[in-house]
């Protein structure tokens, strides 16, 4: 019976999700939000909740955002990696200092203390991979110029979720130097001996992996995916971070090869991954903090804007494109949920998790707006700049006006 309901309730959801993305097919529009609303419809506290299927549907998000993770490693070589991530740095200093920033004053204004300070720029400072990458592929943006500005971003932040995460574990928890000094170290060297095995050895891992019989490429390229995500996230490294560094290491035939099996299966999934998102929020929580969130929200949407443009100008990108990258970065997503769930699982402040889940809710329905009309709204506002100062212009000079009176004597004569 309960394998009966389950196969209903997980059928409605996929069902669902195709009707859904049909319609913002057709409107020519991101289907995320319409993923997320549908998850809170139907989540805790929502009209109709889908208990049996819970654990399935958490486990195929997990898999949602190691595979988006993973498609988007897929387009960039090792050498692209270190190169961007060599030029961009200064990015990720503006990048934290805009968006960290404004986090940690909101947490300190509203008397919440040092520590959930620290949190909460966290929540503020790091966007959604798994957002932003799907974004780009309904916006067919993946080969933009600003997409290497935007990519180096978000794999900066990713890594210093690496240095991020343990620190705050370790406040949380309230142990010694010494303790917290050791995750760290582990931390970094797992992510150093990831990247560095990517970048030295992606060439033989693409022969090993290589096939030509379709199945066993998808076989051996998944379960490696999993696996190194696997490791990445219980030596306190960010699955993500593994995903995507397994992508970057493939290469050639193999990198086309995967990126077309694995396609279907990362939509699957990834559209899984923001029903879960929505599933697992209540939304009469959400009311109390949702002025503090909606503020919070418009002030770092701005910012993140700032960054991108910032960031985009920086790499010699155009006007367009700066727009573009900035509104692109606005999505937050599943790194602010885990940081502020570290917050509320160690008591630290309860209206932790509400605040940042509205506020990712807000930013993570926004954000799809904002990635396909910043740059739109920029352009016409610079055209009804220039429109008013042509007519401004063009606007006869009257008789009486100052600026003929220097062209005439004290008498009033010409």
């Amino acid at each position: 019976m309960h394998s009966a309901l389950f196969l209903m309730e997980f059928g409605a959801i996929i069902l669902g999700l195709g009707l859904l993305g049909r319609v913002a097919g057709r409107l020519k529009f991101s289907p995320i939000p319409l993923y997320l609303l549908a998850g809170l419809a139907f989540g805790t506290g929502g009209i109709l909740p889908l208990p049996a299927s819970e654990e399935f549907v958490a486990i195929g998000a997990e898999i949602g955002v190691i595979l988006l993770l993973l498609m988007l490693g897929l387009e960039y070589t090792a050498s692209d990696l270190v190169s961007n991530l060599k030029t961009q740095y200064p990015a990720g200093l503006v990048d934290f200092t805009l968006n960290a920033v404004p986090g940690a004053i909101a947490a300190l204004l509203m008397g919440w203390g040092p520590v959930a300070a620290v949190v909460l720029a966290g929540v503020t400072w790091i966007s959604s991979s798994g957002v932003i990458a799907k974004v780009m592929g309904d916006l067919g943006r993946v080969g933009n110029r600003e997409t290497p500005v935007i990519l180096s971003i978000l794999v900066l932040e990713d890594l210093a979720m690496a240095v991020y995460l343990p620190i705050i574990t370790a406040l949380l928890a309230g142990v010694s130097l010494a303790a917290g000094s050791a995750t760290l170290a582990i931390a970094l060297g797992v992510a150093g001996a990831v990247l560095f095995i990517a970048v030295r050895y992606g060439r033989h891992i693409s022969r090993f992996v290589s096939s030509d019989d379709p199945e066993k490429l998808l076989l051996v390229v998944l379960g490696l995916t999993l696996l190194v995500a696997g490791i990445a996230q219980q030596l306190q490294v960010s699955a993500a971070v593994g995903a995507f560094l397994v992508g970057i290491a493939l290469s050639g035939e193999v990198a086309e090869g995967t990126h077309t099996l694995l396609s279907p299966l990362r939509d699957l999934f990834a559209a899984v991954f923001f029903v879960f998102f929505g599933l697992h929020t209540d939304p009469a929580s959400i009311l109390p903090v949702l002025l503090p969130a909606l503020a919070l929200a418009l002030v770092t949407a701005c910012t993140k804007i700032a960054t991108g443009y910032w960031a985009a100008k920086r790499a010699g990108v155009g006007v367009k494109g700066r727009w573009r990258a900035g509104g692109t970065l606005v999505a937050r997503g599943e790194f602010s949920i885990v940081i502020a769930g570290l917050a509320v699982t160690a008591g630290i402040e309860p209206a932790m998790g509400p605040l940042a889940t509205a506020y990712v809710l807000i930013l993570v329905v926004i954000g799809p707006l904002t990635a396909r009309y910043t740059e739109p709204l920029a352009a016409w506002v610079s055209s009804r700049r220039t429109a008013s100062a042509l007519v401004l212009a063009a606007v006869p000079t009257q008789p009486g006006s100052t600026e003929n009176l220097k062209d005439q004597d004290p008498a009033g004569r010409a």
